[in-house]
């Protein structure tokens, strides 16, 4: 598939037919990832492949997600990942000063972009996807799982495989409402947010199913109207992160 049209065609799959993916094919999709860009080539990403059956069902209850780990081909926790950049410094007797607000950019910023690599490559060979934020309800329950050390931050779940069902691709917002050209322009939005509402509401009535009546930006009013997982500083303090 052409690479634009692929990328068009994303969408999240929400339940698998249960096939197993091979380990050649793991092996060959995290290759594929690696080939990311990396700020200062730091590479700060790990992968956690969980083929543990119960840790597999315990992931899935972390992160509110079971259908998805049940179903799945393949189950993965994408995490940000200082230690191994640690051992590197005491290689050559240097401690490392990784507990910084920009070093837990850079590494969300690295497990991002290499997550999507490995997820364009996953969809080019016919697989569907969906990305597991839920991870981050739990996180330190999650690290106890998976022996993650200091350093080191769950980020998201991941699954792969062949998919139940396939959805249609969600409206995006129009490109005027990202795009902005020279300098950052908030006029817009009052009458580019009351356009996109009415797109979505339409394809949220039309779709085939889970049909609701929703607008985008009520949705984000709702979705934001208060914190989301305020124990996420005290978990990155925990980790080693304290934000110098």
């Amino acid at each position: 598939m052409e690479i634009k049209e692929l990328i068009r065609s994303h969408t999240s799959v929400r339940k698998y037919t249960g096939e197993k993916i091979s380990r050649e094919k793991v092996v060959e999709l995290i290759e594929t990832a690696q080939m990311a860009s990396s700020s200062n080539f730091v590479q700060a990403y790990s992968v956690i492949w969980v083929t543990d059956e119960e840790k597999k069902r315990k992931l899935g209850e972390l992160s509110k997600n079971e259908l998805q780990f049940q179903t799945a081909g393949a189950s993965f926790l994408f995490c940000v990942d200082f230690k191994r950049l640690e051992m590197a410094g005491k290689k050559h007797g240097v401690k490392i000063v990784a507990d910084t607000a920009e070093n837990v950019l850079v590494g969300v910023t690295d497990v991002a972009i290499f997550a999507q690599n490995f997820v364009l490559a996953a969809e080019a060979e016919g697989y569907g996807i969906c990305y597991i934020g839920g991870a981050r309800n739990n996180p330190e329950e999650i690290s106890k799982l998976f022996n993650l050390p200091d350093y080191v931050l769950p980020l998201f779940g991941l699954t792969i495989g062949v998919p139940a069902k396939r959805n249609d691709p969600k409206p995006r917002l129009p490109v005027e409402a990202v795009l902005h050209e020279n300098s950052y322009n908030v006029d817009k939005y009052a009458t580019l947010l009351d356009e996109y509402d009415e797109i979505m509401e339409q394809y949220y009535a039309s779709r085939s199913s889970n049909k609701k009546m929703a607008t985008w930006t009520k949705q984000m009013a709702n979705f934001l109207i208060e914190q989301r997982r305020p124990f996420i500083k005290e978990f990155l303090a925990s980790k080693k992160f304290t934000w110098k």
